[in-house]
């Protein structure tokens, strides 16, 4: 067989994405390999392809339990032998499987990048024929990642233990220029195929909001989207706590999941999401990478992630299948301080200036009035057009109001705290002095005193922020990183003694996102699918995966359901046609989903 024969009859397509035929190619003729792309864009098939056609068993190293598993799972449905190793298995479970490996009847195994380390292991893959060996989420081996694992460092020394070297091939969807520099150089990688597709999610909508209260406006958000499955990220188990409380006193079908809680609990809230047993997931990010569910239709950030690689990582869960999906973040000042102690890990200490840098990014990410997808496809080094015409920002309508005299109370109520004080104070405390506040520790400075005090008293506190933010973005203002206090910008001298004027731009009006879909299946049916029949073989895929106790879109994604629908085929042939059916699975499900469309054409 050859890569396009295993590409139709285990996966259902009839050609590669961009990159993966260069990553593929790479890899079967000896080479190494690391591949940039984004969630969605098909990482795994780099390395699954050649799996099935080199000799032995492939290893992967991937970084949770519930990832392994997925894929595992997904693989065995489309007729693929896979297997995994993990801590949750029972001794007789690791018996059974190692049995396998040995037994050659396995050509995909995936461990998590702690069992390298394990001197039984190591001589057991000593033993095997191991021609390739792919790293998952290779980001994590980088301390300039989001989600750095110490345990990944130690991959290179298990390659160099084992008696041949297989080819190495990375992978991951998030990591700067920096970090890929890092994971060549943390794995060893040796002249290696580098193929980077870009960062952009085109059927992604991105937007952020800045609520006087966050609660009503998720609520809002969720009601439009009733019925439809999605993620709510909290920074912390409190929140996830109070806002799934709500939204279960409110009739949603909402799971919680964060590290508190005990691993049975967040296996079943898992479980329930992945199988659509509950439409929404209230998470912190301990419910992370372990995600693969193709129909997750919206991410809401209720709190700002810590920098833009998490965030990009989290909001890209969405739209899995290639459908338009909508990632929202609702942001509000307090935001920050949660993020500076988050990182902090809790110990009272300074974050490091990377995360502060990171962090600034995210920041910066929230308050812009420009593109947002331009502002992260920059952060990952992409070129890309000025407006995107697909975010919040872009699609959104604007009002330019004149704030020359606000700027000036402002800047001259932050050079007169310096005076005074000798050193420079949070934005909080600015906050507090402008709108004539009663805090202990502001009368304690005598700041009461100042003639800037109580200034803008009559305005509300988040538009005295509006004003810092937009300040900030034009130079008058910055935030120093390592002590977050707000101090004077280049342009401050120019607006409080020369005249310059100083606008504000404000988002009054949001259109509805249009976006655009992220990829074409591999052939363009004749027909948008019908909405009746598409409802019918979403029931059917539903009752066939609580038959086989596998969540519904490991039976077929969203996508393949969508152009089944759209092509409506007749036959067992017709049915091999849909993007998305291969041979095994056309075998299994093939009679079942033909047998509805039929019953739906007679109802015609």
């Amino acid at each position: 067989m050859d890569k396009f024969s295993i590409l139709k009859q285990y996966f259902g397509h009839d050609a590669f994405r961009p990159g993966q035929e260069a990553l593929v190619d790479g890899i079967l003729s000896g080479r190494d390999a690391l591949g940039i792309m984004p969630t969605g864009g098909g990482k795994s098939l780099c390395y699954q392809v050649p799996a099935l056609l080199l000799p032995g068993v492939t290893l992967v190293i991937s970084p949770l339990i519930s990832l392994m598993q997925d894929q595992v799972t997904a693989l065995e449905s489309a007729g693929v032998s896979a297997a995994c190793l993990n801590s949750s298995q029972s001794p007789e479970e690791s018996r059974r499987v190692w049995n396998r490996v040995r037994r050659g009847e396995c050509c995909l195994l995936y461990v998590a990048p702690e069992r390298l380390e394990n001197q039984r292991f190591l001589e057991l893959a000593a033993s095997l024929e191991i021609p390739l060996m792919a790293v998952d989420e290779a980001h994590c081996i980088s301390q300039w990642g989001q989600d750095f694992r110490p345990s990944y460092l130690k991959i290179a020394a298990f390659v160099s233990a084992l008696p041949r070297r297989p080819v190495l091939a990375a992978f991951t969807a998030t990591a700067t220029a920096r970090v890929q520099k890092d994971v060549v150089r943390q794995l060893d990688l040796r002249d290696p195929v580098r193929v980077i597709t870009g960062f952009d999610r085109p059927n992604l909508f991105f937007d952020v909001r800045r609520p006087r209260k966050k609660l009503p406006e998720l609520l809002a958000l969720l009601e439009e989207r009733r019925g439809r499955s999605g993620i709510v990220y909290c920074a912390t188990r409190s929140n996830v706590e109070r806002v799934w409380a709500e939204l279960n006193r409110r009739g949603f079908s909402a799971a919680r999941y964060h590290a508190g809680l005990d691993e049975e609990e967040r296996r079943v809230s898992q479980e329930d999401f992945q199988y659509d047993r509950r439409q929404i997931m209230v998470a912190t990010n301990a419910f992370g990478m372990g995600i693969d569910k193709s129909n997750v239709s919206f991410v809401i950030h209720y709190n700002m992630p810590k920098n833009l690689e998490s965030y990009y990582q989290e909001a890209g869960r969405a739209g899995r299948d290639g459908e338009a999906a909508d990632c929202v973040l609702l942001y509000g000042a307090g935001d920050v301080a949660t993020a500076r102690i988050l990182l902090t890990h809790g110990e009272g200490g300074e974050p490091e200036p990377r995360e502060l840098e990171r962090l600034n990014a995210m920041v910066d990410y929230c308050k812009t009035n420009d593109c947002l997808r331009g502002r992260i496809l920059d952060y990952f080094g992409q070129p890309h057009p000025e407006r995107c015409g697909g975010c919040g920002n872009c699609r959104g309508v604007f009002s330019q109001a004149d704030i020359t005299t606000q700027a000036q109370m402002i800047l001259s109520c932050i050079k007169r705290v310096r005076d005074r004080l000798g050193y420079y104070v949070g934005a909080a405390l600015i906050v507090q002095v402008l709108r004539g506040g009663h805090g202990h520790r502001l009368k304690e400075l005598g700041l009461d005193r100042l003639s800037t005090y109580g200034l803008m008293r009559e305005e509300p506190r988040e538009r005295v922020r509006a004003y810092l933010d937009c300040l900030e973005a034009g130079e008058c203002v910055y935030t120093e990183p390592e002590h977050a206090t707000l101090r004077l910008g280049p342009r401050a001298g120019a607006v409080l003694f020369h005249g310059e004027r100083v606008y504000m731009l404000s988002r009054v009006e949001r259109r509805q996102p249009e976006a655009v879909p992220e990829r074409k299946p591999d052939r363009i049916p004749a027909a948008p699918p019908d909405q009746s029949l598409l409802s019918a073989l979403r029931a059917e895929r539903t009752r066939l995966a609580r038959q086989e106790g596998v969540p519904p879109y490991i039976i077929f994604s969203n996508a393949a359901l969508a152009d089944m629908a759209a092509r409506a085929p007749r036959t067992p042939e017709e049915f091999l046609e849909v993007s998305g059916v291969g041979q095994v699975k056309a075998r299994r499900y093939g009679e079942a989903f033909l047998a509805v469309i039929a019953a739906w054409r007679e109802s015609q």
